[in-house]
This record gives C-alpha cells, structure tokens and sequence, in this order.
C-alpha cells in the first residue's frame, strides 16, 4: 500500500464535510489510483529526457 488509512482519515475530517468512513475497497481503488499517476508522471519525465519527476508531471 502506497496511501496510509489514518491519513486519508484525517483528510477526510480535516475536509468538514461530515465525511469519515471508508469503505472497504476505497483504500484499494485509491492506492491503485495513486500507482497510476507515478507511473504517468514517469512516463513524462523520461519523454522529455528527465530522470526526475516533478509536479508539473501531474
């Protein structure tokens, strides 16, 4: 797992929407989410000669 459970909960308090519960496949679906967007960005990077990634890969 790349996403940390007590994390994303306090986002979720933190956010003030009355939001706090997860239920049992979000974590899986956000962590694969999060897997594709660094893998994205590292497609980018090295398609314009980078070896590092930055936020603008996002």
């Amino acid at each position: 797992m790349i996403t940390v459970r007590t994390q994303i909960k306090d986002i979720l308090r933190e956010s003030g929407l009355g939001v706090e519960n997860m239920s049992g496949d979000f974590m899986e679906t956000l962590d694969r989410e999060v897997k594709n967007m660094i893998v994205k960005a590292a497609m980018r990077a090295n398609k314009n000669g980078r070896r590092t990634v930055m936020g603008k890969d996002i």
